[in-house]
């Protein structure tokens, strides 16, 4: 009896081990599975490569066809935009990268109130980055001139596009744009996304006492709100 009492035991100790065995195979599966569909790399095709395709290309960044195929100009596209704008430089777009393109997938926080915290903290970083020390009124309007590229034709349609857009903004080549912004370009960026505009529609602004791109002087000029002279 106690013979098979012993034998009944090692059977279910057996089977416990098999079983956990089993369950860490599944959720390992289940992880690098996810992992894989989280992340645009070398090799993977879809809509989500099509878009990075697309968003590098207008930004200058790339110069392939649009394909939807990760191929070597993709990943050699990848790593020069995250080289730029103070990511991971490993080629893979994820979810950091994806985020700093405008890119937000199920696997990076796709959802819309994400997606505005994700846009209101860009635009506090800019504001942060090109104007802390500027009266408020004129950081608020830094940020307005994001939102009225944003709906300008001529520019990309998300704020991630318009900041990250090739040479538009010195602080993204310079890497201030990775500094953390204070309450007040925080508030900034809320009160721009909220529908005040002291730029008065303006796609432009400059510094006139630093400015060297004669160009932008031909601009109409709209108003100027400390240092800052802006634009259309």
């Amino acid at each position: 009896m106690k013979r098979v009492i012993k034998t009944i035991n090692k059977n279910r100790k057996a089977i416990i081990c098999i079983s956990l065995m089993l369950t860490l195979l599944i959720l390992y599966h289940m992880f690098n599975t996810n992992m894989v569909q989280a992340l645009s790399k070398y090799g993977s095709r879809g809509n989500e490569v099509t878009q990075i395709q697309t968003k590098l290309k207008r930004w200058g960044y790339y110069s392939g066809n649009v394909d939807g195929i990760y191929g070597s100009q993709t990943l050699a596209a990848v790593k020069y935009f995250q080289r730029k704008n103070g990511l991971v430089v490993d080629g893979i777009a994820g979810k950091r990268t994806l985020e700093a393109m405008g890119i937000f997938s199920s696997s990076s926080n796709s959802s819309s109130s994400s997606s505005s915290s994700n846009d209101l903290n860009l635009l506090a970083r800019l504001v942060y980055g090109e104007a802390r020390g500027e009266p408020y009124t004129g950081q608020v309007a830094v940020a307005s001139v994001v939102l009225n590229r944003v709906r300008n034709s001529n520019f990309p349609n998300t704020i991630a596009g318009v900041i990250y857009q090739k040479g538009a903004f010195n602080v993204v080549d310079d890497g201030q744009i990775n500094l953390t912004p204070n309450s007040t370009a925080k508030k900034a960026a809320q009160d721009a996304l909220n529908g005040w505009d002291p730029s008065y529609g303006s796609i432009y602004y400059f510094n006139p006492a630093t400015a060297t791109n004669k160009w932008i002087w031909s601009r109409p000029h709209v108003v100027t709100i400390g240092k800052h002279r802006f634009c259309k």
